[in-house]
């Protein structure tokens, strides 16, 4: 399982970013997660508390974005959902295609405390 390896970067990161800004409190992460990235959603946010555990991050609710596997085809242009249609085009049934999106794996926005 290496999700366990991308949650502990993930921690990494941010806690990087919280202390090189002051930051002292994150109410929420979230990550955008491509379909067709290899990582599991699930297994993150099942492995996510006992990574935070005793960090900056422990009392962080995870927040996950699932963007879609898009492909466009380069025979006649149709863009389509290559989990969908399992890597055919389904307007003229070509392999050939040019992967738009699916593959990202990005922390999207950290959500702090307004400060009073």
């Amino acid at each position: 399982m290496h999700e366990i390896g991308v949650v502990r970067a993930v921690v990494s990161t941010v806690t990087d970013f919280a202390e090189k800004n002051d930051i002292d409190r994150i109410e929420s992460i979230v990550l955008q997660i491509g379909e067709l990235s290899l990582i599991v959603p699930g297994y993150v946010t099942e492995i996510y508390p006992m990574v935070v555990r005793e960090t900056l991050l422990e009392d962080t609710k995870l927040e996950i974005e699932i963007v879609p596997g898009m492909a466009e085809c380069n025979d006649c242009d149709e863009i389509y959902n290559l989990i969908e249609y399992e890597g055919v085009c389904p307007e003229c049934g070509s392999r050939s295609k040019t992967v738009l999106s699916g593959r990202e794996f990005i922390i999207k926005e950290l959500r702090v405390p307004e400060q009073e």
